[in-house]
């Protein structure tokens, strides 16, 4: 990162003073630093201009050489953010947008701050979503957002969002009658936005880096697993059913089918016949577009062969019905087989802590499936770091709430020698 002095007059005067950060390989940025100065007093070596100079415009050393200073102190103070809040090397783009805010000077040649929100809105969910080829439940979740914004402050604009500004929003979705999770999650989507503007040049700050409200009951600590013990699963494997039980039944196959690959839903829902190879699935993931290599065991390998010679739309390799239809036939199996186990939860609105409890077979959803393979991993004793090339989890973070599941079933096992 240098200063150097750039312009193409004659005699040396009035050259325009520039900035330039070069780092890991990328395209050099350029700064204007907005001073000139005539040639005869730079330095060089120090990448200043000497002392007690004056310019043309009749500006003195100190108040250059101060700019020079500051700005060289804000590109250290971005990198630094990168490097200790979020552990990466920074876009090019996000340099220049971060410098940019910091500074206080609007990117040139764009019209971002004076770009409608909505707009803005509508394009990111129009290109991320045609990129990363959203299902049709990211663009309610999206649609959603849109609307929580417009209920909050429908004049609001890029130019009046800032901390103080998020923060009423958080306290507006508080007062909707959300969960702090359901908050967390918003505000993840909300920071997504964010960082995507920034990159485009619609919006200049820095509030997808710095907005981190403290929420309680988000950081896994109190979050409550739903998922099934080996008993229960035994429960479902076992259970009679009877002829006008058919769609019950094919429900039971896919779910089990999930307790035994910690595939999601989606996943399962469009589970060709021609992933299925010799021993093992293999599959991109609806969710993370993650390629993954899940083998088959003997429970697994089961279900798949009750329906090989079953045809479904499409190839299908399995009876899925929708995901809405899934879990009401999920909570209806698990009250006709008993799973009547008293499930607690616990969940924050605001700092005020709720704590309910229902039978289990109330809460059952398609994602007790995936639950309850990683749970059933951990209590074999099979690594995180296997599991996680399994499941595709992203890291050992996502993992926290079912090793504390695992630690609570140790030390219940424990206490089992006491009888002795």
């Amino acid at each position: 990162m240098h200063t150097r002095k750039k312009g193409d007059s004659v005699d040396g005067k009035n050259l325009a003073i520039r900035m330039r950060v070069s780092y890991s390989g990328n395209t050099p940025l350029d700064f204007s630093i907005g001073h000139t100065t005539d040639a005869r007093y730079w330095d060089p070596e120090k990448e200043c201009v000497i002392k007690g100079s004056l310019n043309r415009s009749g500006q003195t050393s100190y108040t250059i050489n101060k700019t020079i200073d500051e700005y060289r102190s804000y590109m250290e103070e971005i990198f630094a953010r990168y490097e200790l809040l979020e552990k990466r090397i920074p876009e090019p783009d996000e340099v220049k947008n971060l410098f940019y805010a910091m500074t206080g000077r609007s990117i040139a040649g764009l019209s971002d701050l004076k770009e409608n929100f909505f707009d803005v809105f509508d394009r990111f969910t129009q290109e991320i979503g045609e990129k990363n080829q959203w299902t049709s439940s990211t663009y309610e979740n999206f649609a959603a957002l849109k609307n929580h914004f417009l209920m909050f402050d429908p004049k609001i604009t890029f130019r009046t969002v800032d901390n103080d500004k998020m923060q009423q929003y958080v306290i507006y979705l508080t007062n909707k009658g959300f969960r702090n999770t359901t908050i967390a999650k918003n505000l993840a989507f909300v920071r997504w936005f964010f960082r995507w503007a920034a990159n485009k040049g619609y919006y200049s700050g820095t509030i997808h880096h710095t907005f981190k409200p403290k929420l309680k009951g988000v950081d896994g600590n109190s979050k409550e697993i739903v998922y099934l013990t080996q008993q229960e699963i035994r429960l479902l494997q076992n259970y009679k059913f009877q002829s006008y039980e058919a769609a019950l039944e094919r429900v039971c196959d896919v779910f089990l089918f999930t307790c035994f690959t910690g595939l999601r839903y989606s996943d399962v829902a469009k589970l060709k016949r021609s992933d299925i190879k010799d021993g093992f699935i293999q599959v991109v993931t609806q969710k993370t577009v993650d390629g993954l290599i899940i083998e088959l065991n003997k429970h697994s390998q089961a279900i798949l062969d009750k329906y090989k010679n079953v045809t479904f739309p499409n190839d299908k390799a399995l009876p899925v019905v929708s995901n809405e239809k899934m879990n009401e036939h999920l909570k209806r199996l698990g009250q006709v087989c008993g799973i009547e186990e008293p499930q607690r939860v616990v969940y924050f609105k605001g700092s005020i802590r709720y704590e309910e409890v229902y039978p289990k077979w109330a809460l059952l959803t398609t994602h007790c499936g995936r639950r309850t393979f990683v749970v059933t991993a951990l209590q074999l004793g099979i690594p995180a770091e296997i599991i996680i090339r399994w499941t595709g989890h992203s890291d050992y973070k996502s993992m926290k709430p079912y090793v504390k599941i695992v630690d609570e079933l140790k030390e219940r096992s424990m206490a089992r020698f006491n009888d002795l």
